[in-house]
């Protein structure tokens, strides 16, 4: 709504974004966050009136203000925006605003500097879940050359922002939560691994003191890009504070020509009353997408920690007659099936099927899974090149390297030029002739190593921002030629989650660590983007591949059942009690999907940091399923009650848990006796009195089921 020339209010989603249109440079986003309701104008103008400071004592004459592009020419001496230069001069800009077209929902603002020889077009959108979406285009007017150093997008935060909440990780372990207070300064955190990695912070959160899941008001940033980022928590000793998120543009990366532009990837902003609402409208928004999955997510077997590298036809049979026997829907053939791969050091690069391996091509183990009403699933990693290969060894100009030497190699691999047009074309035409070949639905697109000195050995300039668009154009030409082709992003586990990557991929690997101890935190902090429809959640063997824990079967399901729900173990030679469970929990899966998939979902602050409580709440309110799980022993015994949040207050819940609590999952020395009884209980009174928890083993725990019924009922 364009209100008044000088100011703009977006309003949707819950969300108000209002902008003052007259700062200098260009405008100023006023408030962002908590719907306001429409303003008139006399309160528009009265807003931006209170919102501008006074000069102080050593301070400039006129105020800088934060606006959307903070430049140093009109009095901004905080972090920058824009830093380029041209021809090692004109290292300043003063882009002002020119024009600038709004609606109801989105304003788009010009800005000029024709003594720089630069324009900008701001693109501010507000989506129908609330998420404030926020673009810059930058274009060289002049007739020189422009190298752009870095342009970031800025979120202002309110006052209350006072602590800082972030993502960092390594392989096994990615995306655990650190916080610290907002001090003047920036808290910096940069990806330079060429993708954003396992350290890469998923989010930038800012909030009030103490915010949790339910509780706090609290903004986040994320940027849509799948090659190098930079984010940042700034408050500034005129009392600003904001988020800024961009690409991290290495030296040389961008150079403009005469009228060339460069866009900045889209950086998108949610905020919340607790993270669990911030989340959601991440989710809606997601779930919104003309390309989200529409149809039920495909219970899932990859083969990876049930053969590895030994593809025998005969065991991969078995092992596929197991997964369809106890309803496994997708059967994923993993790394080992190309030309000389039999481990991780050769081959890498050389997309043919090997004879040696599959002396009748994969046609065998494709029609037995189809026979057995499965899809088919292959493993690639396409960006990548094992030394060891015929590729490498023809073409060693296809590989990211400075001249005269190798980057330092990562799991025995180098990485690939996708913006050499012939490398680009090599990789496209054998996974196209292999999809083309054989009947295949679904892609694992792996991304084993983090780029170092990834240059372009045809100029020597960096390339991770051009293979990283080459990337998305070879996912895009894919998926065009294979309609109805699905792709995971898998990247050494989670290494490149963002949703510059989820724009071409149907699901993202959490982690290759699905020890479901460790994947507790790492499923909940990856939920605060992604919905559980895209996430990968698999039950492992008894014993974790990666941490060497041992868990029940049962513990390991109910870790994972609210995800895209898979299997990751050699079950071919399980006995008849765990095929069994097994097929249970798949039909569970399977019978709450639409739910779990669908739903909100919600987490809950308890006070005992030895229990973790979260759920689905479906859409409508009348029904939902948590989990309750004991992570380690409580310092109380029994834990005593717990409250459940996110139902709807005036609704009445039947109470159950899923399954019976046995002496697998408790140690309690009488019965629970909620469970035993016709329990009925209101949504407000589940989340303000709550309910016994049961008394629980460590590393165990159970699923609690809510089903509205109509208040005559009881």
């Amino acid at each position: 709504m364009n209100s008044d020339s000088s100011y703009t209010q977006l309003h949707r989603g819950g969300t108000s974004v209002i902008v003052d249109l007259s700062t200098a440079g260009l405008p100023t986003i006023i408030h962002w966050g908590p719907a306001t309701g429409v303003l008139s104008p006399a309160e528009l103008s009265s807003l931006a009136v209170a919102a501008r400071p006074q000069r102080v004592s050593g301070g400039i004459d006129v105020p800088a203000r934060l606006t959307l592009l903070p430049q140093e020419t009109f009095g901004w001496q905080g972090s920058p925006a824009l830093q380029g230069q041209r021809s090692r001069r004109g290292w300043g800009a003063a882009l002002s605003t020119v024009s600038t077209v709004a609606d109801s929902s989105s304003v788009t603002i010009t800005a000029e500097d024709s003594a720089a020889e630069l324009s900008m077009v701001t693109e501010l959108s507000l989506t129908a879940a609330g998420v404030l979406r926020q673009r810059h285009t930058l274009t060289n007017t002049g007739s020189t050359e422009y190298e752009l150093h870095r342009l970031d997008t800025i979120f202002p935060l309110p006052a209350s922002a006072t602590t800082v909440q972030d993502f960092t990780g390594r392989h096994l372990k990615e995306r655990s939560s650190q916080q610290r207070p907002l001090t003047v300064g920036a808290h910096v955190r940069e990806s330079r691994r060429g993708r954003p990695g396992a350290d890469a912070t998923l989010l930038m959160l800012a909030g009030t003191d103490g915010m949790g899941h339910r509780s706090g008001l609290v903004h986040g940033v994320h940027t849509a890009w799948s090659g190098n980022h930079r984010f940042s928590a700034e408050r500034t000793i005129t009392s600003d504070r904001f988020l800024s998120a961009g690409e991290l543009l290495l030296p040389g990366e961008v150079v403009l020509a005469p009228g060339e532009k460069y866009s900045t990837p889209w950086s998108l902003g949610s905020w919340g009353s607790g993270l669990d609402q911030l989340a959601s409208r991440f989710h809606e928004d997601l779930r919104a997408r003309p390309q989200h999955p529409a149809r039920p997510r495909p219970v899932t077997l990859n083969t990876w920690e049930a053969v590895y590298f030994d593809h025998n036809l005969e065991t991969l049979k078995t092992l596929a007659n197991k997964a369809a026997a106890i309803g496994v829907e997708r059967f994923v053939l993993d790394d080992g099936w190309f030309l000389g791969r039999r481990d991780d050091t050769a081959g890498l690069g050389d997309w043919f099927v090997d004879p040696a391996v599959w002396a009748d091509g994969l046609g065998p183990i494709i029609n037995h899974v189809h026979d057995l009403g499965m899809e088919f699933g292959l493993w690639f990693e396409p960006e990548m090149v094992n030394p060891d290969s015929e590729l490498a060894r023809n073409h060693p100009d296809w590989i990211l390297h400075t001249e005269g030497r190798w980057p330092v190699s990562a799991r025995q691999q180098q990485v690939l030029n996708l913006a050499n047009p012939e490398c680009f074309d090599y990789l496209l035409g054998r996974l196209d002739a292999i999809l083309s070949e054989y009947p295949i639905s679904y892609i694992k697109w792996d991304h084993n190593r983090d780029l170092l000195e990834a240059v372009d050995p045809r100029t020597g300039h960096p390339a991770v921002r051009n293979t990283t668009l080459a990337l998305y154009r070879l996912l895009g030409e894919l998926k065009s030629r294979h309609p109805s082709l699905e792709v995971e992003s898998c990247a050494s586990g989670g290494a490149r989650v963002d949703l510059g990557i989820l724009d071409y991929t149907d699901r993202i690997w959490t982690s290759d660590c699905i020890d479901p101890i460790e994947r507790l935190d790492n499923q909940a902090n990856t939920g605060l983007l992604v919905p559980y429809e895209l996430m990968g959640a698999h039950i492992g063997g008894p014993e974790s591949h990666s941490t060497r824990r041992r868990h029940s079967l049962g513990f390991m399901a109910r870790t994972a059942i609210f995800g895209h729900f898979g299997i990751e173990w050699n079950i071919a030679d399980i006995d008849a009690e765990q095929t069994a469970e097994l097929t249970e929990w798949v039909q569970f899966h399977k019978a709450h999907r639409g739910l779990f998939h669908t739903g909100v979902s919600v987490h809950a602050d308890l006070p005992d940091p030895a229990m973790d409580l979260r759920g689905v709440v479906a859409q409508d309110g009348g029904r939902a399923i948590f989990a309750l799980t004991q992570r380690e022993a409580s310092i109380s015994y029994p834990s005593g009650r717990i409250t459940v949040p996110g139902l709807v207050p005036d609704v009445k819940y039947r109470l159950s848990l899923s399954h019976p609590l046995d002496e697998e999952l408790s140690n309690g020395q009488s019965p629970l006796e909620w469970p035993l009884n016709e329990c009925v209980l209101s949504g407000s009174v589940l989340e303000t009195v709550g309910i016994q928890a049961p008394v629980l083993f460590p590393e165990q725990s159970v699923l609690i089921m809510f089903t509205s019924i109509e208040s005559d009922d009881v």
